[in-house]
């Protein structure tokens, strides 16, 4: 869709040659001789850019431009002056006109700016949806759920969003820490700043020091120049500690400095910077346990600790899984262009029967596995790993009982589980056994099997 543009000039001639080069270079093009009319046109339309001069009739184009900004701060304004009201012009910019062009108009210099005005408004209006929907993505909906334990961590992000408290996330691996640490953050009042994710445990301890706090050329061999450090790189907004149980003992003493101090000093030098930044950390272990042992100071415990937000695991949260697995499907359906409508009744009882060792992250996993395998509109037990398939139950070798009734118990046994992995259709069940229908109507009589 063309820009709209609204040329506004008491002066015929000029207000018509604007009109005619704007249109020919495509722009959408309405004109009005003076403010007053101009500014009943923008009551009536909307005007990505106005073009005007400044010395009108009934509305000077100063007048005209802070009724524009009071009735949509979106559209832009040039201002046309002549040479000797350029003080005028540039107190125009300043009450937020946008440009200014000399007379004689020069149409090549117009077209240029507004060109220019245009590719820089589209620029900002792309990066301010992108803010949006990052900020959309990492505010809930990543965290799928609805059981009470999981409310409960709904309500605390809401809780402490707002807020510079220093929050840390416990939970075991593949939980979804940093989702809700993105969350906090896009939630919170510095949402268009930083978000400066450092992972502690896979830096290693001799560089960690000066990737957190930087350093000067010459602080040790290799320093060929200053180094900002991830502590300035997050000024303004958050610094996500991620695994922080992994940080080096002689390191958590400088981290307790900058978190209550709000200023620290990079390696190689005495001068302190400060710093304006919320932390926000996780840990998979327990650290009351590790500050007990000596692994954690103490100290630096409690200042992380002002908020606790404790990440169910999945067996706390079986009846989130059919969510979990159902938001993960219609994910990576989209990605991979697949036509899958669900997931069938045998492989989520698989699902909600396994043992989540990898927690949400395996889920997720598992379900991105079953997407690029499944060729029907259904995942089924077939795309599941092996370990998601039912065992047979292991033989009883006791000897208990006569050998006719230890083959008639596991024999009953073993048809009872096919029937069951087949739905009680019989049909099946014989395929599946390799045996004729009439053998397995047969079996079930013998071995008093109702269905």
């Amino acid at each position: 869709m063309a820009h709209k543009i609204l040329v506004v000039d008491d002066e015929e001639i000029i207000r018509d040659s604007l009109f005619y080069i704007l249109e020919k270079e495509g722009y959408a093009v309405d004109k009005a001789e003076n403010g007053k009319i101009a500014y009943e046109k923008m009551i009536a339309n909307h005007f990505d850019l106005v073009i005007t001069d400044i010395e009108m009739p009934f509305m000077r184009g100063t007048e005209l431009l802070e009724k524009i900004k009071t009735l949509n701060v979106q559209t832009s304004v040039i201002i046309i002056t002549a040479f000797g009201s350029l003080d005028t012009a540039i107190t125009a910019l300043r009450n937020g006109a946008s440009d200014y062009i000399l007379k004689p108009v020069e149409f090549d210099e117009l077209l240029i700016k507004t060109k220019r005005l245009f590719e820089v408004r589209d620029l900002l209006l792309e990066n301010r949806v992108l803010r949006e929907e990052i900020h959309r993505k990492y505010d809930f909906e990543n965290i799928v759920g609805k059981g009470n334990s999981i409310k409960k961590v709904y309500e605390m992000i809401e809780a402490v969003a707002e807020t510079d408290s220093t929050v840390l996330i416990s939970g075991n691996s593949g939980t979804g820490k940093e989702l809700v640490a993105r969350a906090l953050h896009y939630k919170s009042h510095r949402k268009n700043k930083p978000f400066v994710a450092v992972n502690c445990g896979a830096i290693s301890e001799n560089l960690i020091e000066s990737e957190l706090f930087g350093h000067k050329k010459g602080a040790f061999t290799g320093a060929i120049s200053d180094k900002d450090g991830y502590m300035k790189a997050a000024n303004g907004g958050t610094l996500f500690l991620d695994e922080i149980s992994e940080m080096p003992p002689q390191l958590q003493v400088k981290l307790l400095r900058a978190i209550q101090e709000k200023e620290y000093t990079p390696v190689g030098t005495t001068v302190s910077l400060s710093v304006n930044t919320r932390f926000i950390a996780t840990t998979n272990r327990n650290l009351e346990e590790e500050v007990k042992n000596g692994r954690f100071r103490e100290d630096l415990y409690y200042r992380i600790n002002v908020v606790d937000i404790h990440l169910p695991s999945l067996k706390e949260r079986e009846e989130d899984i059919p969510l979990l697995a159902d938001h993960f499907l219609n994910k990576y359906r989209k990605e991979l262009n697949k036509n899958i409508k669900g997931i069938d009744n045998e492989a989520m009882r698989a699902m909600l029967s396994h043992e989540w060792k990898g927690e949400v992250r395996e889920l997720e996993n598992i379900i991105e596995r079953a997407v690029i395998f499944c060729k029907g509109d259904m995942i089924t037990l077939q795309e599941l790993p092996p370990t998601f398939k039912p065992k047979m139950d292991e033989p009883d070798f006791s000897f208990n009982g006569s050998l006719d009734d230890s083959v008639r118990k596991f024999e009953r046994d073993f048809i009872l589980r096919a029937l069951e992995n087949n739905d009680n259709n019989k049909e099946k069940t014989a395929d599946a056994l390799r045996v004729g229908l009439s053998t397995l109507y047969r079996k079930l009589k013998e071995l008093d099997i109702k269905i």
